[in-house]
């Protein structure tokens, strides 16, 4: 969520700034202003005696924020909980310091749980039992606390607290302090993000068609209490969709940060898009109720096999690979979503003319039910349609000419990278210093295939292992290095625009944590070349 500025050697690394805190708390007021309005027209609905509708209005709100608050505490759970001895992806540590120690992962992740409040397993050394007594009433009032919060469906609202928090102590502390900071408020913003796409998908966007239905049935003048509802749970949409974005931008050190001006556009692109979807859903619904639940049943299917047939790479197992597209395969219902690495270009086209063609079907055959010589209040409602998504494809193509993080679409582009040297390679080299959640270039197409840029060419490689020469017979002074450890994962990097694997696989995300916590220099992550050897995999991946 912070700026991002040039990680080379010596650089100062990212900072935390005002506008993020704005936006974190921009994004509060977004959320509390969708469950307000949704749970006052709930009340509305009972004191009216209109049963059916408080029923699905509760419905829509409760169940996926049971859903949501479920996973926030799962996660909650595992990060709070000591490692049950489960093996995890490898990792290994290679301090280039002269003369310092390679950092231990079970030491440093003892010294992290010490740090958070946790037990530390292992011989220690004695404590007082006034101490011990202490530690064990924060570690319960910590469960209490969160139990509590998630119990009260306000795990998401907890969440943004703590990354604002993290984020301004980021911003207070030292250098060192400072980074470990950012680094946690990176992790607390991915978790927040995803939570809030998974809720809004499942709560506001059948809360919005519902209550457009509800009001295209009724005619006339809308009410203001729906219409608020409708309008929160519009902008809850667009806006999870761009904060989304743009935390994930954010986290990856091989793509350029989203712009808060780019943040706005896509706002509006999708708040444009997605509200003349939900009016034309609405319009439909009113006259075809069981025609309308085949076709969104239908257009999921054909979405889900499109996703599933992309061969998506997001998660860290194969059902939640498969729950994963389920759930993209809800969001493109509403609206366009990239799950796929390289050009969009032609996919996103293909997307909106198929949106296009639906949305004037949807409009076309709930006009032909109406009176076409007296009513004029259908013709409104199919402009209106029509100029909204009209106005978001404006702001779409504002967007990606002008405010795209690569460049303008039609103009040159930049390298998808932060650095601004775009004859350097993307990413930083193999002996910079970065800061925090920085990594090593992903594995390049070539790599991917085995095939090395001297192969293409026909020139010989060198062999994998080769003979050092003998060692002098007087001892030769090294010359000091100011590199910090390399943090080496032995998975592949997962392409963009999917999270790399510290962001969503917690055993992993927890061991970083510790070693970066207990190293005096920033430290690099490295993810396993695949076009390396094997010989070579297992000689770098060992401690």
């Amino acid at each position: 969520m912070a700026a991002k500025s040039d990680g080379g050697a010596g650089g100062p690394g990212p900072r935390y700034e005002l506008r993020d805190c704005c936006w974190v708390l921009c994004a509060l007021l977004v959320f509390f202003s969708d469950g307000a309005t949704d749970l006052w027209l709930a009340a509305s609905y009972y004191l009216q005696g209109q049963h059916t509708c408080f029923s699905l209005t509760l419905l829509f709100v409760l169940l996926p924020s049971l859903v949501v608050q479920l996973l926030s505490f799962r996660w909650f759970v595992y990060d709070y909980s000591d490692p049950a001895g489960s093996p995890g992806p490898a990792v290994s540590t290679k301090d280039s310091v002269a003369g310092g120690a390679a950092i231990s992962t079970k030491d440093s992740a003892g010294a992290f749980r010490t740090k958070e409040g946790s037990p530390e397993p292992g011989p220690q050394p004695a404590h007082s039992s006034a101490s011990a007594y202490r530690r064990r009433c924060c570690r319960l009032c910590i469960w209490l606390l969160q139990t509590l919060v998630h119990l009260l469906q306000l795990g998401q609202v907890w969440r943004y607290l703590r990354a604002l928090y993290l984020g301004l102590q980021s911003r207070w502390r030292g250098e060192r302090l400072r980074r470990h900071f950012y680094w946690r408020m990176l992790f607390e913003s991915a978790d927040v993000s995803m939570l809030r796409l998974l809720e809004t998908f499942l709560r506001s966007a059948p809360q919005l068609v519902l209550q457009l239905s509800l009001l295209v049935h009724r005619g006339g003048a809308p009410d203001l209490l729906p219409a608020l509802s409708t309008s929160a749970s519009l902008v809850s949409l667009a806006w999870t969709l761009a904060s989304y974005q743009k935390v994930l931008r954010d986290s990856r050190d091989d793509k350029r940060p989203l712009s808060y001006k780019g943040a706005v556009a896509q706002v509006l692109w999708h708040l444009f898009t997605i509200a003349a979807r939900s009016l034309a859903f609405a319009l439909f619904a009113s006259v075809y109720k069981l025609y309308f639940g085949i076709f969104i049943v239908a257009h999921w299917c054909v979405m889900t096999f499109w996703v599933i047939q992309g061969e998506t790479d997001f998660c860290m197992s194969k059902w939640e690979e498969i729950i994963y597209n389920m759930v993209v395969g809800i969001i493109y219902i509403f609206c366009w979503f990239n799950v796929k690495e390289g050009r969009s270009r032609r996919r996103m086209t293909l997307y909106h003319c198929i949106v296009l063609l639906e949305n004037a079907a949807l409009t076309g055959f709930w006009y032909s039910n109406r009176n076409f010589s007296t009513d004029f209040y259908s013709l409104i409602m199919v402009c209106v349609v029509a100029s909204s998504f009209a106005l978001g494809i404006f702001f779409m193509c504002v967007y990606y000419c002008l405010l795209h993080p690569n460049g303008p679409m039609l103009g040159p582009q930049a390298p998808g990278c932060i650095f601004r040297k775009a004859s350097e390679p993307c990413g930083p080299p193999a002996d910079a210093i970065t800061s925090p959640p920085r990594s090593l270039p992903r594995t390049t197409g070539a790599e991917r295939d085995g095939a090395s840029a001297g192969e293409r060419a026909g020139t010989p490689t060198p062999p994998v292992f080769q003979v050092r020469p003998g060692l002098p017979p007087t001892p030769v002074a090294r010359t000091s290095r100011t590199e910090g450890p390399v943090i080496r994962i032995d998975l592949p990097r997962k392409k963009y625009p999917a999270w790399d694997a510290h962001f969503i696989d917690r055993r992993l995300r927890k061991t970083i944590l510790a070693l970066e916590y207990s190293s005096p220099a920033t430290p690099r992550l490295q993810y396993r070349s695949v076009g390396t050897t094997q010989e070579l995999l297992e000689y770098e991946t060992t401690v």
